[in-house]
C-alpha cells in the first residue's frame, strides 16, 4: 500500500500529541480508580505490548501472561503516577523492567528452546494479506531469520530494536525507557544493526 500523502509530519506530530494527551488524560483518572478508563488505556496498548514482549522473548507463549502484569503494574502504580513524560514512556519502561527480569529468570533457569519458541509465535501471526505459497514461504523464512538474529542481540540493544523497528518510538522516548543519553541509544542501534547486518549476511547472499 502506498503511503498516505495527504498526512504531512506536522500532522503526525500533532496526532501523537492528542494521542498522548488523551492517554494522559485516562491515567489520570484511573489514578483516581476509574475502571473504565483503565480497560479503555489496555484497549488502546495492549496490541503495542503484546508485540514487543513477544519480539523480546523470541515467542508468544508467555506475551500475553506478561502483557497482563505489565497492566496490572499499571493499576498498582496509578496512585504514583506523574505525567512528567509521555504515557507510552512510562509504559514501556514497565514492559522493559518485567521483560528483562523474564529473560534473565529464563537465563538462570531455561526452560522452552529459542526453536520451539519462534516456531509457535510464526504459528499465531495471521498475514494480512494472502500471497501466494511460495512469496509466503520467502517471507516466512524472513521474518524467522530476522527474529532469530533480534534475539541473539544483548537485551538492551534487542529493546533499542524492537522499539525503533516495531513501535516507531522516537530517539528520546527509547531513551527514556532505556535510562540512557540519546547519543548512547543512537550508538546501541548502531552496534546492533551492524550485528543484524552479518547475521542476516548469509541470508542476503542466497
Amino acid at each position: 500500500m502506498p503511503p498516505d500523502l495527504s498526512t504531512s509530519p506536522l500532522d503526525e506530530e500533532r496526532e501523537k500529541q492528542e494521542a498522548n494527551e488523551k492517554d494522559v488524560a485516562l491515567m489520570l483518572r484511573v489514578k483516581e480508580g476509574d475502571m473504565a478508563a483503565f480497560e479503555n488505556l489496555v484497549e488502546i496498548h495492549q496490541s503495542a505490548v503484546i508485540g514487543t514482549v513477544a519480539k523480546m522473548l523470541g515467542g508468544a507463549s508467555e506475551a500475553e501472561d506478561i502483557a497482563q502484569q505489565v497492566f496490572i503494574r499499571v493499576w498498582k502504580s496509578a496512585g504514583r503516577y506523574k505525567p512528567q513524560a509521555k504515557f507510552t514512556t512510562w509504559l514501556f519502561t514497565i514492559t522493559r523492567n518485567l521483560v528483562f527480569n523474564e529473560s534473565r529468570r529464563r537465563k538462570r533457569k531455561p526452560t522452552v528452546s529459542v526453536e520451539e519458541r519462534e516456531e509457535e509465535y510464526h504459528l499465531t501471526v495471521s498475514d494480512r494479506e494472502a500471497p501466494s505459497p511460495s512469496d509466503d514461504l520467502i517471507q516466512s523464512e524472513l521474518e524467522k531469520t530476522i527474529d532469530t538474529a533480534i534475539q541473539e542481540l544483548p537485551e538492551k540493544q534487542r529493546m533499542a530494536v524492537v522499539l525503533r523497528r516495531y513501535e516507531e518510538l522516537p530517539y528520546d522516548e527509547i531513551a527514556k525507557v532505556l535510562s540512557m543519553s540519546v547519543p548512547a541509544v543512537k550508538s546501541l542501534l548502531f552496534r546492533a544493526r551492524t550485528q543484524l547486518k552479518e547475521s542476516l549476511q548469509k541470508y542476503l547472499e542466497q
